[in-house]
């Protein structure tokens, strides 16, 4: 039976029209995202994107059938769609992504009696495809996107709590603004220093745990009857049946004088490289902690210039929380009231400490 012919004999209300019409529209501009996110890559992914695109024809068929005679002019996508659609025709990149995948998972189909449960599975579905997309391109800028998060954040924090912390003990707002510049330069510098010697440190410890690319030229000169490679697979974890199973075949290949190929190198791109993570992290430690002395910089002092430097740092909390909610898929205001929260009391509990201490010294 055609979905129309549920009401041929009873017109649908004003109110469903109306919904279905937004319906139609915003699976209209869903399905113009992923045209636009799929103009901008090749291969594998370029046909993922391009099927989301089709699915979403078929709901909006769904919806036209619905309709009939009462589909009326096209009506605008809801506004987070249609900003979506834009995102994607200009950016196109993993933060789209995101959103996209924050968008599927919101879907109103579950609890819609007019949508089939097909579609809400689509949905469903969707939410999951673009999550797998979306964990691609995490995956490359996971490592450099990590060190500038965790630069901006302390930048922010660490230095409107030293700001605070001096500004309480009743100093000069020339110190205070000296303070601000020394722990911008020194708090960048060991930022970067940190997580070069972090990111490092770590591969050099994954390096390290690595099987010996060389072990396999060994092979040809084991005794058949007596040796210990089945010893090596289940020291990597394998149980002792299936670890002598996979030694028999390694050596029967070796016999048979097949190629036993080397090991892939790694690249730990979710880790990155030293010198991304200690740049990132240098650069956006050193933007974050310039914003609580700015309105030094500008001649602010007193109360007035630490109202603004704690609002100034308060918006880009709330921002660089949103930005990680929003790439980690989680809802972006939860994370951003947490990231100011946190924020704000790491600078509240040095504020009070320093005002403790210039009423102790006065």
């Amino acid at each position: 039976m055609p979905a129309s012919s549920a009401y041929s004999v009873r017109p649908p209300s004003k109110e469903q029209v109306r919904r279905w019409r937004q319906y139609l529209a915003d699976e209209r501009a869903e399905a113009a995202v992923y045209r636009h996110l799929a103009a901008r890559r090749q291969g594998e992914e370029r046909e993922i994107l391009l099927g989301l695109a089709e699915a979403e024809a078929r709901h909006e068929q769904h919806w036209r059938d619905l309709l009939g005679e009462q589909v009326g002019r096209p009506v605008r996508g809801a506004l987070r769609v249609r900003l979506l659609a834009r995102l994607a025709r200009m950016f196109g990149g993993v933060f789209v992504l995101a959103l996209a995948q924050s968008a599927e998972q919101r879907s109103a189909y579950d609890g819609d009696g007019d949508a089939t449960s097909a579609m809400a599975a689509d949905e469903r579905v969707h939410g999951e495809v673009v999550r797998a997309l979306a964990a691609r391109g995490r995956s490359h800028m996971s490592g450099t996107f990590r060190a500038a998060v965790f630069g901006a954040n302390d930048g922010l924090v660490s230095n409107l709590a030293l700001v605070l912390g001096v500004g309480a003990a009743g100093v000069s707002s020339g110190t205070v603004l000296l303070t601000g510049v020394a722990g911008l330069l020194a708090g960048a510098l060991s930022m970067g220093a940190g997580e070069y010697v972090s990111v490092r440190s770590q591969r050099e410890l994954l390096d390290s745990s690595r099987p010996d690319p060389r072990s396999h030229e060994s092979l040809p000169d084991l005794d058949v009857d007596a040796n210990e490679l089945a010893l090596v697979y289940r020291a990597r974890g394998m149980d002792p049946a299936a670890a002598s199973a996979h030694a028999t075949e390694v050596l029967a290949r070796v016999r048979d004088g097949h190629h036993v190929p080397d090991r892939a190198e790694p690249d730990y791109e979710e880790i990155g490289t030293g010198w991304r993570a200690a740049t990132s992290s240098f650069m956006f430690f050193a933007v974050g902690a310039l914003v609580p002395i700015l309105p030094y910089l500008l001649g602010a002092t007193g109360l007035s210039a630490v109202l603004l430097a704690t609002g100034l740092v308060g918006i880009a909390l709330l921002g660089t929380g949103a930005v990680v909610g929003v790439l980690s898929g989680a809802p972006p205001l939860r994370r951003a009231l947490r990231q100011l929260a946190i924020g704000y009391g790491a600078a509240g509990v040095t504020y009070l400490l320093g005002l403790g201490f210039g009423t102790t010294v006065a």
